[in-house]
């Protein structure tokens, strides 16, 4: 299947991995991948690793795609870093509506900080489990693991 093959038509990232809009800034790209400034970044620098062919989020990404967008957000990152030199760096994705995902095509947010950028807190402050209930979950993901 070829990448134009398994890209949708309505989707806004598969028109930029098809070249169709040229209002973003792509800062790199290769094969399987693309990389670009989103229209409304973070902070200098904020940019958007895609997979060229049309992928909904990071956990239905498959071998060897998933491989290679990881080795194009660390060079991609790295460049970013010897660019802009940043104190910090984030790499954010999201998977569904309720993790705040708003384009439903895989992308690896990398976004240089510093402090005092404006970008705020990435965690919730208070983040208190009983350590009974992170047993359980810990034993539920560990079979799930065994499955795969």
């Amino acid at each position: 299947m070829t990448a134009s093959e398994s890209q949708t038509e309505d989707c806004e990232f598969c028109a930029i991995a098809r070249g169709e809009d040229r209002s973003v800034e792509i800062v790199c790209e290769g094969k399987t991948w693309l990389a670009f400034f989103p229209l409304n970044p973070a902070t200098p620098g904020h940019t958007l690793v895609i997979p060229r062919v049309h992928v909904r989020d990071l956990w239905q990404a498959k071998p060897p795609l998933d491989a290679e967008l990881m080795t194009a957000v660390i060079r991609v990152g790295q460049a970013i870093e010897a660019a802009l030199t940043p104190e910090g760096m984030n790499l954010i994705t999201s998977a569904g509506e309720t993790a705040e995902q708003t384009v439903f095509h895989l992308h690896l947010h990398i976004v240089p900080r510093w402090k005092r950028d404006g970008f705020g807190r990435i965690w919730p402050v208070d983040g208190k489990f009983e350590d009974t209930d992170l047993k359980d979950v810990a034993g539920r993901i560990r079979a799930a693991c065994v499955g795969l």
